[in-house]
């Protein structure tokens, strides 16, 4: 399978980009980063008319940080509409506690 790469940036400046929101005013929990299933981004971009996804940071009621996952269609809309299939998806873990053991933005 061919990949399009254009929307990739070198790991230095990944690192460069992590480390200055680990020190930022902006990550309130430290949070590094979240685990996303791959199964389901494939139910997310399954629904039907959508081109893209869209994410939106979140606090519940805990206190525990979220992303929240929408579909969006070719106008850049999001697409949601329970009656119609089209939700908001949490089903991202934050690291820590599920973070990887390898890798240069750990």
């Amino acid at each position: 399978m061919s990949i399009n790469n254009t929307n990739t940036i070198p790991v230095d400046q990944a690192v460069t980009w992590v480390t200055r929101w680990r020190e930022s005013d902006h990550n309130l929990g430290n949070i590094k980063g979240f685990f996303i299933p791959g199964v389901d981004l494939i139910e997310l971009l399954g629904e039907e008319g959508v081109a893209d996804s869209r994410t939106y940071m979140a606090i519940d009621d805990d206190s525990q940080f979220h992303i929240l996952l929408v579909a969006v269609d070719d106008s850049g809309n999001d697409m949601i509409d329970e009656a119609a299939g089209q939700y908001v998806y949490d089903f991202t873990k934050p690291c820590p506690p599920i973070c990887s053991e390898t890798g240069p933005l750990r």
